[in-house]
């Protein structure tokens, strides 16, 4: 009967992919009793076998299966490198045989020697329930040598191939249904020294199976007596001989050969050496020569495709020989293939956790294949083109255009081999909806000076010398501290009248500056916006290019020598910060890419009907990726010690500075911005993540609680809040008439109600000096004298209160007029004698201040103030403790918010002692009347104030005064 092939399809049928022996026939299960030896499954490729339906055949060990559907006794399982995960473990054996990496299916059988040596042998009755003569402990081909790599014929022998087969020859056992009989060719004493010998080699170490050389053409037995080798011996003889020709060719040194060697190995051998190779091994190992023939034609490229890399490869290491390198090709051909983007990068932008976007997007400098040029990248998601136009190439729209990236995060990125540091450029954007405009870079570190709108290709490298400042910074973050801010606006601070009345630059301000604030005592100045913004009378709160210093002063180079020249000289460093809202500027970010982008499309969220400007979206996950590292970006690349955000209330609430049905409610129906809450909370946790020394105040004039505190409470996470409250009081308070304040008591007091609600700034900010509210000095009652005399008062006040300080330029010498952005501080003024003394009143504070740690210590906490009296609003006179953590720190603070002297004036002092008066702002250096205590003041055995003791003091007019413990 003619052999049948089986197909492979059917084979994989056989396997169970249920973790069970494979099924015998439809509906039938294979007998739980041990099976026959033919029926053993070794491991992958030993002894595997394709039969086929009704053939019968002789196994390894000579005994006679069938090929019909009973595969629990005539067919051995076969396992393919496609199933081989799905297989279902075996028991263990117990020695178990090495793998030889056979692949499965191939059979012993295809050889013609085999049909002819085959002895055909009537098969045993089936019965699924009878027992095999195999003996159910045995999981492998019962032999005594080695399983070959390849079955041998079916001629009752199985051989190694360093045996003679002759020699080896065993009986055959056949089965006989119903009994377990010996085969007749031996006696009981060959079968028991057979299976002493089988056990015998059961403990011993499996030998390692050989593989043999693949030679087409030949007997299995033939095979069998091959020397061992390995398929992939043709490919490394080719390498070897295409190595030694290159070798002859070039004549390399030492290591050369060996690198060319080892090269020609990996990448040189020829087209017809593969396809040869590979013919070879799929004829080895897929008996149908047609499968063969499509399964090389599948794997092995065409014959050209070969060639080429071949002689790539060739050239590549003719090149290395040579000592030469393969010529960069100009980026100028791949101008899209530069990033420096990651996979990463974009997953966390899309998730709104990028905050470091500043490295990534806008324009930087780099080199690409070998050349020089610039890389842009832009986030325009709705865009159906963008270009960068630039003065590299004429502004034309059609020259440089970017490509959006594959991965759906809206980002254009583009190298340029023209630009430089010091272009200027636009991107030129056709939105999806036809909508074109030129807008400004909104990453670029620097823009062209106002009125003009370009971006200009910049890097922000630096040499910085604050490390002692940065050092003393970190140690410093975990103690109380005083913070006397200078609040500062770099357009007006001085101007030059012999230059056109310029403005002074940065360099020019790191001159003058630090010097002066050392010289006043202040901690730290505040610089209003100096982000580049189109409009100047917009004092910088309107704002275009987020990541650029303004131009109108100088490089962002040199506004880090500005910063730098503060830390060295002590002087700390806060930058105003306006995520609020954003202007309508062509070139800025409103409707960036067709779109609203950047702000709510809704105008009930989108736009601020006070300022005419547009609010973020803080929803967007991307816009808060830009925000947060926007922040970052001051803190990291310009060293900033802090941030003040700007109108932090108008991003809380819905319905700010909006009429009934301007608003919408959120999603539980309130007027909380739910969306702005989570990004003010994000904001912070992200700057005390990266930056834990610095500190991040907000500009808040509502009563939203929990303002400063750290949001695993509940908090948004500042570091600080601007007490709005106080500031509106206490000018309230000072502009009434004196002979009127005992009917506003109640006001100059109220702020120690909520004073340790929050870690709370008193500011006297710039504010408070425009739009016709009169400067500080003339919200002041009465003449001149009483001005200032009002002036000493409300900062002596002012730093005896528990907070850290703000205020504004100008105030520190009484300017008279309101500030003028356009103008410069008066400071002609402090050559007069009031002003200058007022000046001297503000060193005087400021070293107190840092001087005395009861007056900062515990600034935000209840535990370092204590009324004394506060009930006297007759005579206009309250009186309070200030705390340190020492009890002989403590400071004793008086106000007289009258003109009249006081005479015998009781405190009550709760222990007994002497007090020595260490400020009086009514002195004679100050330009006060020089109203003074004595030296030294001994406390009276008096009570006042619910105290046992008490001391009688002298109160100047309109002054006041501290005293201390001696």
């Amino acid at each position: 009967m003619a052999k049948k092939k089986e197909d492979k399809k059917d084979i994989q049928g056989k396997i169970s992919k249920s973790g069970e022996a494979p099924k015998t026939s439809a509906g039938r299960k294979p007998s739980d009793k041990p099976t026959a030896s033919g029926e053993v499954k070794g491991p992958m490729g030993v002894g595997d076998t394709t039969r086929n339906a009704g053939e019968k055949s002789e196994t390894p060990l000579g005994k006679t299966s069938s090929g019909n559907s009973d595969a629990s006794k005539g067919t051995a399982t076969v396992k393919t490198s496609e199933t081989a995960s799905a297989t279902p473990k075996l028991p263990k054996p117990k020695k178990a045989l090495p793998q030889t990496g056979t692949p499965d299916g191939v059979s012993g059988d295809t050889a013609p020697s085999k049909k002819k040596a085959a002895t055909k042998k009537k098969p045993a009755a089936k019965s699924p329930t009878k027992k095999t003569s195999k003996p159910g402990k045995f999981q492998e081909p019962l032999t005594d040598e080695p399983v070959p790599h390849v079955a041998a014929p079916a001629t009752n022998v199985t051989a190694s191939p360093d045996e003679d087969p002759g020699k080896s020859k065993r009986p055959s056992r056949e089965p006989v249904a119903g009994k377990k009989k010996a085969s007749p060719a031996r006696s009981k004493k060959e079968d028991k020294e057979i299976k002493d010998q089988t056990q015998e080699e059961d403990r011993r170490p499996a030998k390692k199976m050989s593989r043999q050389k693949s030679v087409p053409g030949i007997s299995a037995e033939e095979k069998m007596k091959l020397p061992n080798t390995s398929p992939s011996d043709d490919l490394k003889r080719t390498a070897k001989e295409t190595a030694e020709g290159i070798k002859e060719k070039l004549s390399p040194d030492e290591q050369t050969k060996r690198d060319l060697e080892q090269m020609a190995k990996d990448y040189v051998p020829s087209a017809e050496s593969i396809k040869d190779t590979a013919q070879k091994i799929a004829d080895r190992f897929i008996p149908d020569p047609a499968k063969a023939k499509e399964m090389v034609e599948g794997i092995i490229p065409d014959k050209d495709t070969i060639d080429s890399v071949t002689e790539k490869a060739k050239k590549t290491i003719e090149d290395l020989a040579s000592g030469k390198t393969e010529e960069q090709k100009s980026s100028a051909e791949k101008p899209v293939e530069a990033t420096l983007l990651s996979d990463f990068d974009i997953h966390l932008f899309k998730e709104g956790k990028h905050y470091h976007l500043y490295n990534k997007l806008g324009s930087h400098v780099m080199d690409y294949m070998g050349t020089e040029g610039v890389y842009f990248a832009v986030w325009a998601p709705n865009a159906e083109q963008v270009s960068v136009i630039g003065d590299f190439n004429n502004w034309d729209r059609g020259a440089n255009i970017m490509a959006s990236r594959w991965d759906h995060s809206g980002i254009w990125e583009v190298f340029i081999p023209g630009a430089k540091k010091g272009s200027l450029y636009k991107y030129f954007i056709k939105s999806n909806n036809g909508y074109e405009a030129e807008k400004g870079d909104p990453f670029a570190f620097m823009w062209e000076t106002p009125p003009n709108t370009a971006s200009v290709v910049w890097d922000l490298e630096n040499t910085w010398k604050d490390k002692t400042w940065l050092k003393n910074r970190k140690k410093k973050e975990q103690q109380p501290q005083p913070m006397s801010v200078y609040e500062l606006h770099l357009g007006s601070w001085k101007r030059v009248p012999e230059d056109n009345f310029r403005s002074l630059t940065y360099l020019e301000l790191a001159q003058q500056l630090p010097e002066y604030l050392k010289e006043m005592g202040f901690t730290h100045v505040e610089f209003m916006p100096v982000m580049e913004h189109p409009f100047f009378g917009s004092w910088g709160y309107q704002i275009t290019g987020y990541f650029a210093p303004s131009s109108r002063f100088g490089t962002p180079q040199e506004f880090m020598q500005l910063i730098d020249s503060l830390h060295q000289a002590d002087i700390g460093v806060i930058l105003d910060w306006v995520p609020s809202h954003f202007p309508s500027d062509l070139h800025g970010l409103h409707y960036f890419d067709g779109t609203y982008l950047y702000e709510h499309a809704d105008p009930r969220k989108g736009f601020h009907p006070d300022w005419q400007s547009y609010i973020f979206n803080y929803g967007r996950s991307e816009v808060r990726s830009f925000l947060i590292s926007n922040a970052l970006f001051w803190l990291d690349k310009f060293h900033a010690d802090g941030l003040r955000v700007d109108a932090v209330a108008s991003m809380l609430y819905l319905d700010y500075s909006r009429k009934e049905g301007e608003w919408e409610p959120n999603e539980f129906g309130g007027r909380e911005n739910l969306e702005a809450i989570s990004f003010l909370k994000e904001f912070n946790e992200a700057v005390y993540k990266e930056f834990p020394d610095a500190v991040t105040i907000a500009e808040e004039s509502t009563a939203w609680p929990m303002v400063s505190k750290p949001t695993y409470l509940g908090g948004l996470g500042f570091g600080m809040k601007w007490m709005m409250g106080w500031m509106h009081d206490t000018l309230k308070y000072f502009s009434e008439d004196p002979i009127h304040r005992r009917y506003h008591q109640n006001t100059i007091t109220f702020s120690s109600n909520y004073a340790f609600t929050e870690n709370f700034m008193l500011p006297l900010s710039h504010d408070e000096v425009v739009y016709g509210k009169h400067s500080i000095l003339n919200k002041m009652p009465g003449d001149q004298w009483n001005k200032f005399a009002n002036l000493r008062t409300l900062y002596a006040y002012m730093y005896a209160h528990p907070g850290t300080k703000l205020l504004f330029m100008g105030a520190e010498f009484g300017q008279p007029s309101e500030w003028n952005h356009d103008g410069s501080l008066e400071w002609h003024l402090t050559n007069e004698d009031p002003h200058r003394k007022i000046q001297e009143t503000l060193k005087e504070l400021n070293k107190l201040y840092k001087k005395e740690p009861a007056l900062y210590e515990k600034a935000f906490s209840h535990e370092g103030f204590e009324w004394v009296d506060i009930m006297d609003a007759e005579n206009s006179i309250i009186s309070f403790m200030r705390k340190a953590k020492k009890p002989e720190d403590n400071i004793l603070v008086v106000c007289n918010f009258t003109p009249v002297p006081r005479e015998n004036y009781r405190i009550g002092i709760e222990q007994a002692g002497s007090w020595k008066e260490i400020f009086n702002s009514d002195e004679e250096r100050f330009g006060g009347s020089n109203v003074k205590n004595s030296e030294e003041i001994g406390t009276q055995d008096i009570p006042a104030h619910r105290q046992e003791n008490s001391l009688s003091l002298t109160l100047p007019p309109m002054a006041v005064i501290y005293l201390k413990r001696t």
